[in-house]
């Protein structure tokens, strides 16, 4: 079913337990992907394509490591991308990334209702870690997992089911929020109730994400004024 612009009434009906993307998502961190890109590329003489997001899309951070290793013929090994990429985003991530608006309102509603939450991410632990522990958001959520813990990323559902599972929540009870069409698509295909978010960085694929997702909100002051009706 296509997502409306408005939030409807009864989105948390059934629902025990609600699954985060992080970037983009649940934190304002995609701005800077792009120029770390731009940065390390051209450090070995590469310039950004402009289907490299779109390419990378819903990748875990090992696969996408895997991607510029050999897109781009690079002269160093998977885990010696992985660590550049952290040195390079770890402190944006610890001093300059900050929630979505009105998620630290909705991550306290939820706690209060005594819905679980968790984090099914395409980016590295450490990196996670430091922004869970910057914004002091980690005690919100009861499982933090990645999409290297498991096969295949997103656009599969792994990710997803993987979370619930630790969650003890079937999938029909899920709600998932997501800012891109691959994570759309795999929380759809984990058969979970899907709710697409509003993000500069995919604005380009906004009617696609409305057309995959259930819902789609700006922000999540939206999510609580419409359970609140």
């Amino acid at each position: 079913m296509a997502a409306e612009g408005r939030i409807r009434e009864k989105m948390l009906k059934n629902i025990k337990a609600v699954i985060f993307d992080l970037d983009g998502t649940l934190v304002d961190s995609m701005w800077m992907w792009h120029s770390i890109d731009v940065e390390f590329l051209q450090t070995y003489g590469h310039t950004c394509p402009d289907d490299l997001h779109r390419m990378i899309e819903g990748m875990s951070f090992t696969q996408t490591a895997v991607y510029f290793q050999e897109r781009f013929q690079l002269p160093l090994s998977i885990e010696e991308i992985k660590q550049i990429w952290t040195r390079m985003c770890i402190d944006k991530y610890r001093y300059e990334v900050p929630l979505k608006p009105g998620a630290r309102e909705f991550l306290e509603y939820l706690k209060n209702r005594g819905i679980c939450c968790g984090i099914a991410t395409s980016n590295g632990q450490e990196i996670v870690s430091a922004v869970l522990d910057s914004l002091d958001i980690r005690s919100y959520f009861q499982v933090v997992a990645t999409s290297c813990e498991v096969k295949v990323g997103k656009p599969e559902p792994d990710i997803y089911l993987h979370v619930a599972k630790k969650l003890g929540v079937e999938p029909e009870h899920c709600l998932v929020f997501e800012d891109i069409p691959a994570g759309i698509t795999a929380g759809k295909r984990a058969k979970m109730t899907v709710c697409g978010v509003e993000d500069e960085f995919s604005i380009p694929w906004k009617e696609e994400k409305m057309e995959l997702a259930d819902y789609y909100v700006d922000n999540y002051f939206e999510v609580l004024n419409g359970v609140r009706e």
